[in-house]
């Protein structure tokens, strides 16, 4: 398993391992994503800002995440341990869907946190769906402390941010 930046030609395999992962999201009744989002305009928009990684497998794409330090203005008013404000925020993180329970999201997230130590910050930020319990249960596990819910799109529920003190 190799982790590196992806490159804009990689773009259509990465669509289709957004693809399964939706498509196994909604076959587990998680709503989080659909056909609309991530769509190929924000994956493009993170690949030109070359803040978007890959896991390959055999030549395969089987994962991605976004990785910079954009957080929404909905994080503005929560109450954040890092007060220096000293962070990365992790966007879309995807697995194929036959690669979901083989450590491969635990695998981005070490290479978020070695990361972020790699830069000299101080804390990692993110935010996921309150009707993705799968994955709410996986930051918690790993060792992310939730600090607040806000509301990110309209007609879902809320979303839980987490924040994890890297230093």
């Amino acid at each position: 398993m190799i982790i590196q930046k992806a490159k804009i030609s990689e773009i259509g395999d990465i669509m289709l391992m957004y693809k399964s992962c939706v498509e196994g999201m909604l076959a587990n009744n998680i709503d989080q994503w659909d056909e609309s989002y991530p769509n190929k305009d924000i994956i493009m928009q993170d690949l030109i800002a070359q803040t978007y990684f890959i896991v390959i497998e055999h030549n395969i794409i089987i994962a991605g995440i976004n990785i910079d330090q954009n957080q929404d203005k909905t994080y503005l008013p929560l109450k954040w341990k890092d007060k220096k404000n000293q962070f990365l925020v992790v966007h879309r993180l995807a697995v194929k869907e036959v690669f979901w329970g083989k450590g491969i999201g635990k695998s981005l997230m070490i290479f978020t946190e070695k990361l972020a130590i790699k830069k000299g910050l101080n804390s990692i930020r993110l935010d996921t769906y309150s009707g993705n319990p799968k994955a709410m249960n996986f930051y918690k596990r790993i060792g992310y402390n939730e600090v607040g819910t806000i509301n990110l799109k309209p007609n879902k529920n809320k979303y839980h941010c987490f924040e994890k003190i890297i230093k």
